[in-house]
């Protein structure tokens, strides 16, 4: 889908450089054809009968992307009320969509609960308190599932664990119970499911088989007490290879829960992947602004940085960065840094790139994730363009930001 094709590279039939020539830089693009087959690999990984893909929008909001998965019959997962609305503007199904985060308001429960929405993952006894006196002002009823911390170390990237004692996220286990029981007195609430979510880009299937073990065991203690539910949710976080190392091995994580799940046949299976469906899908087209050389280093100064794609200088992650056009020559290091001013903005530090100069568009790969969904104005910077890539066609998903666009709504 993003490949070379003679030194050339091509977001599957429209070539990179031909992008920016119509639609300029910084730009996005996303390849349909890959969102597709990589929802196709997770459907076929996850087998159980009943198991719903909810999409995480967190990963990539971008409308386009989301009505692609909506119609696959993928569905949602969303972290505050602006998730929601999108989710819901992309024709997920309503009762398709759980609603996850730590810190969510009146407004956003009030809204959860009137879009009929699967469930909300409660994150503390003071949020299913508001979520029941939502549901009474409304006269409805309102699905809700606990969100059980596990004290499970998911061996990853510490900004981005969420699944132990320490993290911000979840509610340990004397308390979760006592959540479920103090629901089970109220006319407005019902218990749809138990939820769990270990962190972000995990690679290991043993994380998760500790979690989804403390969940089956918590499972067992609320039906003893006489709580029923529908679902156990085991989140997200399905780690990818970013070219250096491996990722999660879904059908082997698949296999794994399927195990742990064996005596709870009447469970459906919620998993919530956002970065394996999108990553690889995305692409963040850069041009090369200056090369600059000092005693210590040599610069690849681009026009993209991270109010573009925060990741490399947020989490120390790398990204791939190849040129557009491969030309013949010698392959130089060089750090692919952005035009903030910030010491922390790069794309890329000690990359081996090959004959560059001023002009040149670079393509930083496996940006589908947390790319533009992370971007910002800082130092007042238009947000870059979204285009769709389907075969030969490209279309603006999202217009590129203007200045005037920054400054609108300050007086």
């Amino acid at each position: 889908m993003i490949e070379y094709r003679r030194d050339r590279l091509f977001v599957e039939g429209f070539p990179a450089d031909r992008l920016v020539e119509r639609f300029g830089t910084p730009l996005y693009a996303y390849s349909t054809r890959a969102v597709l087959e990589a929802y196709g690999r997770v459907r076929a990984a996850f087998s159980r009968p009943g198991t719903m893909v909810c999409y995480a929008l967190k990963a990539n909001p971008n409308a386009g992307v989301c009505r692609l998965l909506a119609r696959q019959g993928a569905g949602a997962e969303v972290v505050s009320g602006g998730e929601l609305r999108r989710a819901l503007a992309a024709g997920f199904p309503p009762e398709k969509i759980v609603f996850s985060g730590v810190g969510k308001t009146e407004e956003e429960l009030r809204l959860a609960v009137r879009s009929g929405i699967l469930a909300v993952n409660l994150e503390s006894e003071a949020e299913l308190d508001l979520l029941d006196d939502a549901a009474r002002s409304l006269g409805r009823r309102a699905g809700f599932s606990v969100r059980l911390n596990p004290d499970v170390d998911a061996g990853t990237h510490e900004h981005v664990t969420t699944g132990t004692a320490a993290a911000k996220f979840g509610v340990e286990r004397p308390r979760a119970l006592a959540m479920y029981l103090k629901a089970a007195r109220s006319r407005r609430l019902s218990s749809q499911g138990i939820h769990c979510h270990i962190g972000s880009q995990v690679t290991s299937v043993a994380p998760y088989r500790k979690a989804c073990a403390a969940v089956v065991s918590f499972v067992g203690d609320l039906e003893r007490r006489g709580v029923r539910l529908g679902f156990i949710d085991l989140g997200g976080g399905m780690g990818v290879s970013y070219g250096f190392g491996k990722g999660l091995d879904l059908p082997a994580l698949a296999s794994a829960l399927s195990k742990e799940l064996s005596s709870w046949p009447d469970k459906r299976l919620i998993v919530e992947p956002g970065r394996c469906l999108v990553a690889g899908a995305g692409v963040l087209l850069t041009t090369v602004l200056f090369r600059k050389k000092t005693t210590k280093k040599d610069f690849i100064v681009t026009d993209a940085g991270m109010t573009e794609l925060l990741r490399p200088a947020l989490y120390g992650a790398k990204h791939p960065i190849l040129p557009a056009r491969r030309r013949k020559g010698g392959a130089s290091v060089v750090d692919v840094v952005g035009p903030v001013c910030e010491t922390a903005d790069h794309l890329g530090r000690g990359v081996k790139l090959g004959p560059c100069k001023q002009g040149d568009v670079l393509a930083v790969l496996m940006a589908g994730a947390y790319g533009f969904s992370m971007s910002s104005q800082y130092n007042s910077r238009p947000r870059p363009a979204e285009v769709l890539v389907d075969g030969n066609r490209a279309w603006i998903s999202r217009q590129r930001e203007t200045y005037r666009d920054i400054i609108r709504g300050e007086v």
